[in-house]
């Protein structure tokens, strides 16, 4: 399950519904990652872009992954800005057992990271910059490679 928020997310709210489903599935393991956005580089927030679309693709293919080892991914991400000190990214991952669910926690982890369609600005002043130096191609996009052509 992929959930979208505008602004921080409720994380509360989050881990409250994941623990829920885990309950319900009689899992033994629930991992979750929070993100939160640290104070750092003169910036009050970060903002983030999101193509719905290719995400739900990207995290789609995790998922089916995820699936054939009996287990579940949630992710949830923030659109728009998120202060510092707000989470803006949390993942849970549910199985039968602890080793299901951290064989896949810090692969999946990198690969959002690395490889989800998400474009990352840092805003300072009131002014959204995009992060670039902190940004990663995406693979045949031609955003920040040489996948346009």
């Amino acid at each position: 399950m992929l959930e979208l928020f505008k602004g921080a997310l409720p994380t509360h709210r989050i881990y409250a519904k994941w623990e829920d489903y885990a309950r319900e599935r009689n899992a033994g393991a629930l991992c979750i990652f929070t993100g939160i956005v640290r104070a750092e580089h003169n910036i009050s927030a970060l903002s983030f872009d999101i193509y719905e679309p290719l995400l739900q693709k990207w995290f789609d293919t995790w998922q089916e992954r995820a699936n054939k080892d009996n287990v579940e991914l949630y992710m949830a991400h923030s659109i728009g800005d998120v202060l510092c000190g707000q989470s803006s990214y949390m993942c849970g991952i549910l199985s039968p057992n602890r080793r299901g669910a951290l064989g896949l926690y810090e692969e999946f982890i990198e690969d959002f990271k690395a490889n989800a369609p998400i474009w990352k600005y840092d805003v300072i002043n009131n002014h959204r910059i995009y992060a670039k130096e902190r940004s990663k191609a995406l693979s045949g996009s031609g955003i920040l490679g040489n996948g346009a052509k």
